[in-house]
């Protein structure tokens, strides 16, 4: 049995959440109806922790939560969707608190506000990348064939040195030679 309050099955819950006078208090959660939500909780967890542990581990603090009363269901939205939102919560303290934020809002001791830096280059980053890459391809296109194909199959393709040995019927001492001949050109 699937049980999901909503505030259809308690027409007075928004008043109750609210606090108004002669409002039915909305009924407590319990275990039995927590069970059934466990498994999406964990996956959901798992997702985003990479922690199977860890995840288990934020589930129970949410049941834990539930249970103890010190998160009350108002009954506004699914129960699934009102525990969603208090792991959400449960993540995001988490996470502030392995990183040794205890807020974002910039209220450190010296007054500075924390910086949140994009892990993403910029655009003229992007550009600058793609016309140095263009620079070097065209330089590997005109070296000479054989040192060509030698830095071709080490930097291109990740061939290892016994596979480029055998493919090019070349010593391994010929191979860095090659190699290196190949990337003083393209240095200089």
């Amino acid at each position: 049995m699937h049980s999901c309050l909503a505030a259809q099955d308690f027409p007075t819950a928004h008043a109750a959440a609210a606090g108004l006078a002669g409002a039915l208090p909305v009924p407590a959660v319990g275990w039995a109806e927590l069970a059934p939500h466990r498994a999406f909780l964990v996956q959901f967890a798992r997702r985003r922790l990479q922690d199977p542990a860890l995840a288990e581990d934020l589930v129970h603090d949410v049941f834990e939560a539930v249970v103890t009363g010190h998160a009350q269901f108002g009954g506004r939205s699914a129960l699934r969707s009102w525990l969603v939102a208090i792991l959400k919560h449960k993540i995001v303290d988490l996470v502030r608190q392995r990183a040794g934020l205890d807020s974002l809002d910039g209220d450190d001791e010296d007054g500075a506000a924390q910086l949140l830096e994009c892990p993403q280059p910029r655009p003229d980053e992007v550009a600058e990348q793609r016309e140095r890459l263009r620079r070097t391809l065209a330089r590997i296109a005109a070296l000479p064939p054989t040192l060509r194909r030698t830095l071709e199959m080490r930097a291109l393709h990740d061939a290892s040195s016994e596979e480029i040995c055998r493919e090019l019927q070349i010593s391994e001492q010929n191979l860095f030679v090659r190699l290196h001949r190949a990337r003083k050109v393209l240095a200089s």
